[in-house]
């Protein structure tokens, strides 16, 4: 390529690419923005229509660290400038490549049962860049099923729910999520084989533990390793299963 052509680096051609993908990142941020800003009246009916026992929540993927810029009503006990949860570090995870998560069940540290939706939020290129939540609060309907079912003589076993740690501080979310994927092995890091290890981290990834900026840093100092070791354990982990999930902790 001759440098008449602009192929050169720093050529007109290099800087007029530059400019217009500086332009259309510019274009994108606006049109997410808007999005964001027209939905944040709108959670305020859905949760007045639905009562008390409901919150609805936007999250903003662009900042995963506080990634909720709008909420309505109280269920998980967080407020604006708090946390995604797991299920909201896998979606960001999945990228575009996200879809909605609908009429799922969780239970909240402190016992509630929570039935949920996630709904992604796209700009019109496609690009997913945050999520409308509804999570609504149906412990005491539960409860009612379940006195019911044992006055009809028809009373099931209680289905496993997952449980899920709601929170303001991403940081308490990424422990609990260490916690959790760590006691599954029933050992102490220091037991672990070398196969449990990269399947530990293996497991993190996948559930988007890794998407948030200073993850590497801080499941470190949970499992009590070095960051080198858990980096070096993470890239080990991508690599023998063949994924190709972007760069750790969240970096660009």
């Amino acid at each position: 390529m001759s440098d008449a052509d602009g192929g050169r680096p720093g050529g007109p051609g290099t800087g007029s690419r530059g400019a217009a993908s500086r332009a259309q990142s510019v274009t994108a941020a606006a049109e997410q923005d808007a999005v964001i800003a027209a939905l944040t009246p709108v959670i305020d009916g859905i949760a007045a229509t639905l009562g008390s026992f409901c919150e609805v929540v936007i999250h903003d993927f662009r900042r995963p660290e506080h990634s909720i810029v709008a909420l309505a009503g109280s269920v998980t006990g967080r407020g604006p400038g708090g946390s995604m949860s797991e299920i909201g570090m896998h979606l960001l995870t999945r990228g575009d490549q996200a879809r909605d998560e609908l009429n799922y069940l969780t239970r909240t540290r402190d016992g509630k049962m929570v039935k949920s939706s996630t709904m992604v939020l796209r700009d019109s290129s496609g690009t997913v860049f945050g999520a409308l939540c509804v999570n609504l609060d149906i412990t005491a309907l539960n409860q009612v099923h379940a006195l019911l079912g044992e006055i009809a003589g028809v009373a099931a076993s209680p289905a496993a729910v997952p449980t899920t740690t709601f929170g303001d501080d991403i940081g308490a979310v990424l422990d609990a999520i260490v916690d959790e994927r760590r006691l599954r092995h029933n050992k102490p890091w220091a037991q672990l084989g070398r196969g449990e290890r990269l399947q530990l981290f293996r497991d993190l990834d996948r559930r988007g533990v890794f998407a948030v900026r200073g993850a590497v840093q801080q499941v470190a100092a949970r499992l009590g390793i070095s960051r080198a070791s858990a980096y070096n354990y993470l890239s080990a982990a991508r690599t023998e299963a063949g994924d190709d999930i972007g760069p750790p902790d969240g970096t660009p």
